[in-house]
């Protein structure tokens, strides 16, 4: 059965990838309809090989004949057009933050709590976690499944496109700048620092504590896909790349498990790619996953200087499962097992 898809922030880098993937994974579509801000109405957006959407206006876009919304557009966007869309009846899958911390709306990463998609009736929303979030829970479910995960120490290395075109925009305008004499501070606006040739351990608002807002966010997502019992510290660091995240993850497990039982266990994982060979090039780096599906796991060892210790090293393509991807796996479970 086929149904009437609107995806909303259509012509961002995530709008443009959930288009995408809804065609290369031949989801069924009576309808696929871009709807992006009035500024971009007219703009033309590929779908599939030979399809172009031309995108409509949100404000004024009817969802009365629309059956899923895959939105992100921004949270303030999606916190104004939902009840909106929810009232015509639509069901609207968001990848921005804004319900994903509401305990009535599921938080879902389908290799991880597919379950959770049944709860979208409380208010016909289901929310997509933050791009670092997803790729760690879907490496660590298997493992929390076997030995139980008691603790989480996680150092992420994030893109720029996590902040969307404008900060891939902003990377090679400062790295250009190097080469051509062209100050940094002309093209500084996403980030608080220069990001060319730098690293800044900086991503969202500062809270009282110390802590940034997405290392919060990584912190209570985690709890609520995985277990709320699991402890989280997170540092996040945004690179000068343009796509892909990469972790470094440390582990204290509540049973004793060994490197290579860990390995194993994440060979056989849902939506896991194990390239972890101890050598030249035997792991996966942020280049490498750019266009790819799957969460890619290396530099599995054992931490002898903790109670079963054990890290990892986990990278994904940020815009596909971290956002887009997720967002389209969600719409496929809730159509295939909620949807008459």
């Amino acid at each position: 059965m086929s149904y009437n898809y609107a995806v909303v922030g259509a012509t961002g880098n995530v709008g443009r990838e959930i288009i995408q993937i809804l065609a290369e994974r031949g989801v069924p579509a009576g309808a696929v309809t871009a709807v992006a801000s009035e500024r971009s109405v007219g703009a033309e957006v590929s779908y599939g090989d030979d399809d172009v959407l031309k995108v409509q206006n949100l404000e004024e876009f009817d969802f009365g004949n629309t059956d899923i919304v895959l939105s992100s557009p921004g949270a303030q966007v999606s916190a104004g057009f939902a009840p909106r869309a929810t009232a015509a009846g639509a069901i609207l899958i968001d990848n921005t933050s804004q319900f994903r911390m509401d305990p009535d709306v599921p938080l879902v990463v389908p290799e991880v709590n597919p379950e959770a998609v049944a709860q979208y009736r409380n208010k016909n929303i289901i929310a997509n976690p933050n791009c670092s979030t997803i790729q760690m829970v879907v490496a660590l479910k298997p493992i929390h499944d076997v030995a139980g995960i008691r603790r989480i120490v996680v150092s992420t290395y994030q893109s720029v496109s996590g902040v969307g075109k404008a900060g891939m925009d902003e990377l090679f305008n400062q790295t250009r700048g190097v080469y051509v004499n062209e100050p940094a501070e002309k093209f500084k606006e996403n980030f608080g620092k220069t990001i060319a040739f730098n690293v800044i351990p900086h991503i969202d608002i500062f809270m009282e504590d110390g802590s940034t807002k997405e290392e919060w966010k990584m912190m209570v997502e985690t709890k609520k896909i995985l277990d709320p019992k699991i402890m989280v510290h997170a540092t996040c660091v945004r690179v000068p790349v343009f796509i892909g995240h990469a972790e470094a993850v440390n582990l204290e497990l509540n049973s004793p498990l060994s490197a290579e039982e860990a390995r194993k266990i994440l060979q056989d994982a849902p939506g896991v790619a194990v390239v972890d060979h101890r050598q030249d090039e035997g792991y996966v780096t942020p280049s490498e996953c750019v266009g790819e599906d799957a969460v890619y796991v290396s530099r599995i060892r054992e931490d002898i200087t903790t109670e079963n210790g054990l890290s990892l090293w986990i990278v994904a393509d940020n815009l596909r499962k971290g956002a887009a991807l997720n967002t389209v796996q969600i719409a496929e479970i809730l159509t295939a097992s909620y949807m008459d």
